[in-house]
Order: structure tokens, then sequence, then C-alpha cells
């Protein structure tokens, strides 16, 4: 069956083509399995709350008529503005407004956000784009330029609330620079979500070609409940496409977290237990309250344009098991720096097992993409990452450099982990406080950041590993838990390629650091795993060894081997010692490579491909070379358990003959990159 829904109709329609509904949420309410929900153009402020799931054979789908023209919105308009002082100006809103909660009386915290950012989860907007708030009214009388944000000269138009408790109203002022809000299109977020259920389970929808914006979300940690902007709230099968996600204040689109209320941000509320330990206590329980493939995850989320978030485009944990995220283009996260902590990036997922992150667009991010956890049989590959880094880095001290960006960030894993034919063009490409990663026909032109670091719990005094689950493989089931031994990595035919060092990073790379958390690495290649074992010298410690009796040994407790074979490295790129016969170009100066934008179409700068020779061939790589990663005993292989051979490139191209980097032909990185 169908239904219609039109802004336009006259109230109290039947949801028929005759007599469409309102409003979206009344079709939700009413919609069964194999139901379509047809919506014509116009702006929906609601919160859309489906009431019934869809099946694996009879889906319930949601569906613009005319893509991106159906606007689900979490904010309203401001009816009415008087000027207060100057550029000034001021308006109340009664408060019965807010059917959940209000967003100017509920302060972003959570479990890892920096609490000494003040913010609230609402949002006032000109003309689209957010303004920037400030705890005190003098900062809206007289605002100062951020220094964080990406853009500073619109960082002094600015907001400040507080509440006239006596009438029951929110009052905002805001200061708008000449312009006058009541000609502009000016709103305030109203809402906490725009498509979300409130119950759980509610599974199998389509949500097709609408643009999503303004939800006031709360900050979403992986150890409470991730509410986002849209999301399938604990269940299986959604698909997500086509779809314009923005504006909200944390997350775009989650895929996480049930709520657990006894381990509900357990570590701010009861502080007794250490984060990573309440986050141990959440994965169990949620395995002993039906956490499992039959039931949770196997989402997609495709096609979709998700930007100006505040913390991420997606978000999830647990919940978007075996989910698969492709052709989605994803920018300017977090790039006004009103909120600050972990749980940041253009994508952070926990628990992305079997996930496959593909031809992606991710850039201008303070971080790319974020594997936190047990990224167990995921795979990324044939993307495009750059431009993903804090913007006024000349402004950082070492101490915040924990926070500063990469491409691709995987944190206390035991994999198997694939980075495959992708694109990776930010300063730092990958951050690697991890082991059981494969890195396999990439162009990386940043450095590894973190090696043999950052797994502890940064206890000044006492011994403070962290303890990782791993998983039965292609199962959510845990095997076990272990710390991080480091190593257990493999890097085959990538084309590795040193740029200039800018001023301030080669100045961060020269200092001793005393972090846990970063190492200020500028050097690409793989030259931080010097002194790493290879699987030979590793596997003779063991030779001879019983496993009991009296000899003392740190055998079981060494950093694992280190495999690589088959890169070239550019520009003064360095290889690591163990790597025999690394084949070096051009070593004497370091060479320029950037993604430029020609007529909405993206290309590399870069004279690479004039430089290279054209006789790098090296070895096909595929699941039987790789292995398996060490803790899980799981190979690097697809999600069904089906071997992979590394024979198609970024393009889909299929490899005629093997050359380093993640292109077929090496000329190939002339032409266009993304469109």
């Amino acid at each position: 069956m169908k239904y219609y829904v039109d802004r336009k109709a006259a109230a109290k329609g039947d949801g028929s083509q005759q007599s469409p509904f309102q409003t979206i949420n009344e079709a939700a309410q009413v919609a069964m399995p194999g139901d379509e929900v047809v919506v014509f153009p116009g702006i929906y402020r609601e919160w859309v709350d489906p009431r019934n799931a869809g099946t694996g054979e009879q889906r319930i789908v949601y569906r613009s008529v005319v893509p991106l023209k159906a606007v689900i919105s979490g904010a309203e308009p401001v009816e009415s503005w008087t000027q207060f002082e100057g550029d000034v100006w001021k308006t109340e809103i009664d408060n019965a407004v807010f059917t959940d909660r209000n967003p100017y009386t509920t302060m972003v915290s959570g479990d890892w956000f920096m609490a000494y950012f003040k913010a609230h989860t609402g949002e006032v907007f000109l003309n689209d784009k957010a303004l920037y708030e400030v705890t005190e009214l003098e900062g809206v009388l007289h605002p100062q330029p951020s220094k964080t944000s990406w853009d500073p000269d619109f960082s002094v138009y600015t907001w400040y609330t507080e509440q006239d408790e006596e009438r029951d109203k929110t009052v905002l002022y805001a200061n708008f620079h000449g312009l006058d809000p009541n000609q502009e299109k000016t709103e305030f977020s109203a809402r906490s979500s725009c498509f979300y259920p409130r119950e759980e389970g509610i599974g199998y929808i389509t949500l097709s070609g609408f643009a999503v914006e303004k939800a006031a979300t709360q900050w979403a940690p992986p150890t409470a409940y991730q509410e986002g902007m849209v999301g399938p709230h604990w269940s299986k099968g959604w698909i997500i496409e086509d779809c314009e996600i923005s504006n909200s204040k944390c997350s775009g689109i989650s895929l996480g977290k049930y709520l657990q209320p006894e381990n509900d941000n357990k570590w701010l509320k009861w502080k007794y237990k250490d984060g990573t330990q309440t986050e141990r206590d959440c994965i169990c329980q949620a395995q002993i309250e039906g956490w499992t493939k039959e039931r949770i995850g196997s989402h997609i989320v495709r096609r979709c344009h998700i930007h100006d978030c505040g913390q991420t485009g997606i978000v999830g944990h647990l919940g978007g098991v075996f989910s698969l995220i492709e052709d989605n283009h994803i920018h300017h996260i977090n790039n006004r720096q009103n909120l600050a902590g972990a749980e940041i990036g253009g994508i952070k997922m926990h628990a992305a097992i079997d996930c496959v992150f593909r031809r992606n667009h991710i850039h201008n991010c303070t971080r790319g993409l974020w594997l936190d956890w047990q990224a167990q049989g995921t795979r990324v590959t044939q993307n495009f990452f750059h431009d993903n880094t804090l913007p006024f880095d000349h402004l950082m001290c070492p101490e915040a450099l924990a926070a500063r960006g990469e491409d691709i960030f995987i944190e206390v894993s035991h994999g198997p982990t694939l980075v495959d034919n992708n694109i990776l063009l930010s300063d730092r490409s990958l951050k690697l406080p991890t082991q059981g990663v494969a890195v396999v026909h990439n162009l990386i032109a940043g450095a590894f950041a973190c090696v043999g670091r950052g797994v502890n719990n940064g206890s000044l005094t006492k011994i403070s590993p962290r303890y990782t689950p791993y998983h039965v493989p292609h199962r959510t089931e845990i095997a076990g838990f272990m710390t991080i031994l480091h190593g257990d990595m493999r890097f085959y035919n990538n084309l590795f390629v040193q740029r200039p060092v800018r001023p301030f990073l080669q100045k961060l790379s020269e200092i001793d650091f005393p972090s846990e958390w970063d190492d200020g690495n500028a050097l690409v290649g793989t030259k931080p795993y010097d002194g790493y074992m290879t699987f030979e010298e590793w596997d003779r410690q063991f030779d001879g060894y019983c496993g009991m009796g009296s000899e003392a040994s740190d055998r079981y407790y060494n950093p694992l081997p280190v495999w690589s074979e088959g890169n070239v490295y550019v520009g003064g790129a360095q290889p690591c010692d163990l790597e025999k016969g690394a084949r070096i170009c051009r070593a004497e100066e370091p060479l320029e490579i950037r993604a430029a934008c020609r007529d909405g179409k993206w290309y590399l700068d870069t004279q690479l491909f004039d430089l290279l020779p054209e006789d790098l061939f090296g070895e096909r790589i595929d699941t039987e070379k790789l292995g398996m990663a060490f803790e899980p005993e799981e190979k690097y292989e697809n999600p069904d358990g089906t071997p992979i051979i590394f024979e198609e490139d970024y393009f889909g191209k299929f490899r005629n003959r093997i050359s380093a980097g993640p292109f077929a032909d090496l000329q190939d990185g002339r032409g266009e990159i993304f469109g």
C-alpha cells in the first residue's frame, strides 16, 4: 500500500493520493511491512517516529518524490526579533514548543566530552548556517573571532541564551552584524531527532532522498545511548540512501548503542571505574541482552551527503555491525570547534565488525575515519581522504596533539582490519595504536602516528593496559580479551610519498613527546616500525620451548612480527629496517601532492606520475598471502568468509599487472579521482 504526504494538504487527510497526510509521522504510525510512504516537497518540521518495522522480505520505504526537496527539520522558524542593542537582537520562545526536552537548558555532556567546553544542545541558524554560542551576553555584544574555527570570519555571529523562569520562556540574543533577522531566514533547533524511532527493534526501513537537518542531538560516546538526527535505534536492516544530512548539533546518523540505564555515561556519573572498564561492561551487557548478528546491524548508508555536524557525520557502537557505508560525501565535521573530546570524526565507529567502508570521499574533518576497538573483519577500501586535520595547527601545543586529525585512526583493535586501494593525502594518513592491520595498494602521502604507543590508560605510576575484546569470526560473540602487543602489521604494494613538511609539523616531530597518545611523527613511510621482528625472528623465540618451566621470558609479551614488501618510497619517504628490496624513487627532495577541485570534480595536483618509472611491478596479494590476525586467529577475508584477491584497483579496474599504489595503471592518477 502507498501512503501520501503533502505539507500543503488539508488537515485530517487519510493518506490517500486524493487526501494526503500533512505530516510524515502520521504515515509512520500506520505504515506496515511492504508499504511505501511517498512524500511531496516541503519543509516537515517534525520528529518522525516510525511505529512499525518492516521485514527482510517486505521493507517499509519512505521516499521523497523529488530528491532532497522533502526536508525533515529539527528546527522552528523565529517569528519575531526585536532590536536589543546595536547589531544584537532578542527573541523569546515559549517553552511549550519543546516536546521532548528543552535544548536551551540541556547541556552537551557525556563520557569523553571535554567538560570545560560549555554548550547547549540547541543552535541558532542564520540562512542555514549555525551561529556560535557564547556563555555570556558580553560575547554577543562584543564578539571576538574564534582562534580555532575553520571559519573565523563567521565566528563573530554569536548567540547567547537564558531562561525567563517566571514566564517559562527561553530568551535568545544574537549578533547579526548589520543584517535584519526578520528579513532573513532564522531558526532555532527544537527537536532532539528528525527520523528516529523511539522504540528499539524497528528494523528494515528505507529512508530515500530526504534532506534532514538541524536537530538538537546529544553527545554520543560508546558508553551511552547514542542518539542521532537519523538512525535505526538498535535494530536491523535499515537503508539510508541519497539523503543530505546536515547541521546536527552532535551526530548526523547514529547506527549506535541502545540505552543501558545502569551503564549510561557511567564514567561521568560514577567516577570510580575508568571509562575503559565501563565500556567493557557495556559490551558484555549487550552480549547478555541479545547483541547478535541475527538481531542487530547489517545497515546500509549509501550516496549520502553528510556535512556540518558538530561531533560526527556517522557514529556507532555495537549497533553498526555488519554494515555497508559506501559512496558517501562526508566533510566539514567539527569545523566550528565548539565541541571537544574523543568520539569526533567524519565517521566514528566502535565495534565495526565486518563493516565495509568503500568509495567514500571524506575531507575537511578534524578526523576522517576513526575505528575504535573491535575493528574485526573491517575493510576500508577505494576511499578518498584529504585535508583531515585541525585548521590552525600552529596554535596547538604538544599536549593537545591527541585531538589532532588524520585520515584513518585505528585504536586498540586486534584486527583483522584491511585498508586497501585508498588515497590518503592528509598530513597524517594513519594513526596506529593497534595491531592486526593490513595496508595494501594505497597511495599514502601522510605520516604514521602513534606507532608503539597509545594503548594504555595513562596512569602516571601504575600499569594501565587497555584490554579490548575480540570475537568469534564473523559473529558478535566475544571470544576473549587481550591487551595490544603492537605489531602484527602488513604493508604490501603501497606507494608512499613524502611531501614538504610544514614548519610547525617539523617542529612537532623534533619534540620528545611525553604523551602516551601521540609521537609527532611527520616522516612518511613504514620507518616507525624499525626494530620490529620479522616472522622468522619472532618464531625463533618459541624453538624448543614447551610452554612451562622456570625459564623466564618476555616471548608472550614482545611486539608481534611485521611484514613489509613491494612498497615504493618517493620524495624521501623511508622504509622500515626489516623491509628487503624496498624500491626508493627520487629520494633527494620531497614531492608535493594535493587534492584539487575543478568544476565539481576532484583531481590530484602532483608531478608524481611524471616521475615514477614504468616498471614498478610486484606480487599479487590475496587472503592467503596476508595470513591471519594473531589474536582472533581470523583471516583477512570477506564478511562471508570467502577469500579476497586484490585484482581491482581504486576505480574498480582490473589489474593486468601488479603495480604499487591504488591504480591498475599508474597514469590513471592523472585523471578524475572523484566526481
